[in-house]
């Protein structure tokens, strides 16, 4: 699967998380990349994640997949893992300060 061209756009992040290494991490800054997110598209290649910055907060509305949520705090630790999250649902962590999205294992 190639990766989606919105998502190709992405500037790469550095993300220092054991679970992302070697993983391939676009950074939604963006408010536009921000509001689409992964929604709609209808799957990512493996080794894919997207972070999205000064979050605490998200929704999988408009997803075709389920995905696995890594809450980073203000130094970049995960806080919290949520996984297989399917689509149509809320999720927050209040000691989040960002989250990456991976295409979870588990599926839709």
């Amino acid at each position: 699967m190639i990766l989606p061209r919105r998502l190709r756009r992405l500037p790469r992040a550095a993300v220092a998380v054991a679970e992302l290494d070697g993983h391939d991490v676009r950074l939604a800054a963006g408010p536009r990349a921000r509001l689409l997110g992964l929604a709609g598209l209808r799957g990512l290649p493996p080794g894919v994640a997207l972070l999205l910055p000064r979050t605490r907060s998200i929704h999988t509305c408009g997803m075709r997949f389920a995905l696995d949520l890594l809450w980073l705090d203000g130094a970049g630790q995960v806080v919290r893992v949520d996984r297989g999250v399917p689509p149509w649902r809320v999720r927050g962590c209040r000691a989040a300060r960002a989250v990456v999205e991976l295409p979870s294992p588990r599926g839709a």
